[in-house]
């Protein structure tokens, strides 16, 4: 069992052909999934004062995350929009973080001091936290960083620099072009490189091999949270794995694996996580 902590972004997931509203949030829904697979975890990062920020408390705090150092503030929660076709999800639009935007994570002393505690710390190009990304390293705890889509050069020189794990959503990439990426993410300095292609699976480069993982065969119900779950799956297998001092090749082809299958169960599952709540228009 790990320690983790994910840090920086939090949402409801608004589902408006269902008029449902689902926590997620990538920093929130590792949290989620690392809970799920059976270790311990924390969350540090700015709530609302509405219904969706409570929403999304109530449903962490019921899944045992810690939210001793979350910070709450006047305003509305960080939502996105979403439509729902053959299974893949659409953003319609979003508030771009709501509060974690107009008040954005600054770690104090404190903040770091337990963080430390941990043995895995995770963030988002969603979570306004780059400015805060040497302090992450500092304290000596791995550093997984989801890029998203967000994949340009200067973002990669600033940012993988303080990674273990620097992931990636590539599926709008050709193979060849997917495997350029990981390498060049490994050069900037991140230790390992995780692209997922959607349906095509996904890449790893440790900076020797490239490994290649492919997705489930099942038609997903709802993507949301695939590529949040297949991280998470992936980043604490490995680590428990190599803590028990498993091969680094092994418990690179281990994780993946475990990793796909993990994502697939997830796909079967509406919103990212489940626990979803009546929306309103007045959140």
């Amino acid at each position: 069992m790990l320690n983790v902590i994910g840090v920086g972004d939090n949402v409801v997931d608004i589902y408006l052909h269902k008029n449902i509203m689902y926590p997620g949030g990538n920093a929130l829904n590792f949290c989620a999934y690392a809970k799920k697979l059976g270790h311990n975890a924390a969350y540090i990062g700015v709530f609302g004062d509405d219904r969706a920020a409570r929403h999304v408390m109530d449903t962490a705090r019921l899944l045992g995350i810690d939210l001793s150092r979350a910070r709450r503030v006047h305003g509305e929660n960080g939502y996105a929009k979403v439509d729902l076709v053959d299974g893949d999800r659409t953003f319609i639009e979003s508030n771009k973080g709501g509060v974690a935007k107009t008040h954005p994570l600054m770690l104090g002393a404190s903040d770091l001091e337990f963080i430390r505690r941990f043995d895995l710390v995770h963030t988002s190009c969603f979570s306004y936290m780059d400015g805060e990304l040497e302090k992450l390293y500092r304290t000596g705890v791995p550093v997984s960083y989801d890029f998203s889509a967000d994949l340009s050069d200067d973002r990669l020189r600033s940012v993988c620099p303080y990674l273990f794990l620097g992931v990636g959503s590539c599926s709008h990439l050709d193979d060849q072009q997917v495997s350029d990426l990981a390498r060049r993410m490994h050069r900037m300095g991140s230790r390992m490189a995780l692209l997922s292609m959607g349906r095509r699976g996904a890449v790893l480069f440790d900076g020797e091999t490239l490994y290649r993982q492919a997705s489930g065969k099942e038609k997903a119900a709802d993507s949301m949270g695939a590529g949040d779950s297949f991280l998470t799956s992936f980043a604490t297998s490995y680590l428990s794995l190599t803590r028990e001092h498993a091969a680094p090749d092994a418990a690179i082809r281990k994780s993946l694996e475990s990793a796909a299958a993990f994502a697939t169960e997830t796909c079967m599952i509406d919103g990212a996580f489940g626990y979803g709540a009546t929306y309103a228009d007045e959140l």
